[in-house]
């Protein structure tokens, strides 16, 4: 999303914080909003460069993400060996003492997905207030919406008013479709598909549905073109458009509106929004095995990683093999 989409956002963002702010015990917590359009998982990842492969960089990034790989090369081969050995029993995730492709992929998604993670971690004891490690939807309502809940009057007159009232039941909403078993309270994970409902297939339906609400002003359940440029150009009265603008607009008609309506409706949006791109997880975990699979038989086993340790981390470990070593759970 680009200009004047985030424009908008940053606005709405700041009012929320203006108003809990009014409340002296307010949190600095604010209702979820989307922040980019288009959603490409694995995105942290990226493309592998036309390199010689004999520096394994990208690699590194991939197995053990890219701001542990910076610190790489504080350690010998053998710690780095020994501390490879633990991530393998973490990757084994079936104990069978053998590594597919499969488990491969799945760790390097949430390898690339760990900030999330991280950032779940630092707002969990926000709305954890009882501290019985589930957030409650009791709990995260009083702690986004509580001071506007107990102080309508407040809010009366103020944009923030709207933006509350809109808010609130749209969290809801997200919060029911995270809250897989129904109970209405979420753990770590649900509240994390919460927080970033573009990471997690069973909410991408949610994804869309904001997509939608957010760009369709007349409220016809359809995208048509000036909404589609609106969320992304403030337009001066009488200015012209940018160059970039009319690039957009091109899209829009060539390959964003499929069936030639001059409007997108749901199925279009999630084209759009959701694209089904290169799975470069994918592809780096059969890289990974291709290139460490000696007997070939499609699977690793730990003797063959560490036969081959250069590639997965080189001469280097990270704080996040620091981190399986204490038996962390956030990944």
């Amino acid at each position: 999303m680009a200009r004047g989409g985030r424009d908008r956002l940053l606005g709405l963002a700041l009012g929320l914080l203006l108003a809990l702010a009014l409340a002296p015990w307010a949190l600095r917590a604010k209702p979820t909003v989307r922040k980019e359009r288009v959603v490409r998982p694995d995105s942290e990842l990226g493309e592998r460069p036309p390199e010689d492969n004999q520096s394994f960089q990208y690699d590194h990034e991939a197995f053990l993400g890219k701001e542990d790989s910076k610190t790489f090369d504080q350690l010998t081969s053998e710690e780095s060996k020994e501390r490879l050995g633990k991530i393998v029993d973490r990757i084994d995730s079936d104990g069978d003492s053998f590594v597919t492709t499969e488990e491969l992929k799945t760790w390097i998604k949430r390898v690339q997905k760990r900030y999330i993670y991280d950032n779940v971690a630092k707002v969990w004891k926000d709305y954890d207030r009882d501290k019985d490690d589930k957030i409650s939807w009791e709990e995260y309502k009083q702690a986004t919406y509580g001071y506007y809940l107990g102080n309508p009057t407040e809010f009366q007159d103020t944009s923030d008013h709207h933006t509350f009232k809109k808010m609130l039941p749209r969290d809801e909403r997200r919060f029911k479709a995270a809250d897989l078993n129904g109970d209405q309270t979420a753990t770590r994970e649900e509240f994390t598909a919460f927080l970033h409902p573009e990471e997690f297939e069973h909410m991408k339906e949610i994804v869309v549905l904001e997509t939608l609400e957010d760009i369709d002003k007349n409220g016809d359940g359809l995208v048509d073109q000036d909404e589609y440029i609106a969320d992304m150009f403030s337009h001066e009265e009488n200015g012209p458009e940018p160059d970039w603008v009319l690039s957009e607009r091109e899209q829009f008609n060539e390959f964003r509106d499929l069936n030639k309506d001059g409007k997108l409706d749901k199925d279009e949006i999630r084209h759009w929004i959701l694209p089904q791109d290169y799975d470069h997880a994918q592809a780096e975990a059969r890289h990974l095995v291709y290139e460490s699979d000696k007997n070939k038989d499609e699977k690793l086993t730990k003797e063959e990683i560490l036969e081959n340790w250069n590639m997965f981390v080189g001469s280097q470990a990270t704080n996040y093999g620091e981190d399986l070593t204490k038996n962390h759970d956030e990944l």
